[in-house]
């Protein structure tokens, strides 16, 4: 079956289904929220963003470090030590 091809109806509630090939090409599960756009060749659906939009500054900003750079062999040595850590309390 081509995916490019395929109809539905709007009913008199102005809801739309959406074959399930369709579903299942764009993993699309019950109660996922989709966006409308509204374009000039028709209408476009895709998965909302489950983050809001934000800036990178915004980001960034949010875990502020003030001590001296680390170096990547010390950052690794510390997620090791934390993930001891965490394993030998379970």
């Amino acid at each position: 079956m081509a995916l490019d091809k395929l109809t539905t109806t709007v009913t008199t509630k102005g809801q739309v289904v959406l074959p399930k090939a369709i579903r299942d090409k764009r993993c699309w599960r019950a109660g996922t929220l989709l966006t409308i756009e509204n374009t000039p060749e028709g209408v476009l659906l895709k998965p909302a963003s489950l983050f809001a939009p934000g800036k990178t500054t915004d980001v960034f900003a949010s875990l502020p470090y003030r001590g001296k750079p680390k170096r990547v062999e010390e950052m690794e040595a510390g997620i090791a030590a934390e993930a001891r850590r965490r394993h030998a309390r379970d």
